[in-house]
């Protein structure tokens, strides 16, 4: 199968078209919620994730990892990854946090062209 220039296949492809599109701020869980490099406190009331991506490792599929593109009502664009099944870093707050943000799921096409 080839690969065509817009095929997201792994993270590092994903996370490198992040960086050149200036979208890759990492949202991270805090006490008061997510927050990224503009020291911002988000509510999932605020943020609405607009594109989910799931990698699972070649040689494990235990190895897996999901990463939300999410945007901020402020117009900020950024991720939050997370490794999935009994690999996760994050605990149940982070669990119910994600939950609770509205999915908008949009084309990459939009994000990336």
């Amino acid at each position: 199968m080839q690969t065509t220039p817009t095929q997201m296949t792994t993270l590092s492809t994903v996370l490198e078209k992040l960086r050149v599109k200036r979208l890759d701020n990492e949202f991270t869980m805090t006490d008061e919620g997510f927050t990224a490099s503009n020291n911002k406190h988000y509510s999932p009331s605020d943020l609405t994730i607009i594109k989910t991506y799931r990698f699972e490792g070649e040689s494990n599929p235990s190895d897996s990892s999901i990463l939300y593109l999410i945007e901020a009502n402020d117009g900020l664009i950024g991720y939050s990854m997370d490794a999935y099944g009994v690999y996760s870093n994050h605990d149940e707050k982070y669990d119910e946090f994600i939950r609770k943000i509205k999915l908008e799921d949009r084309d990459e096409q939009i994000l990336f062209n």
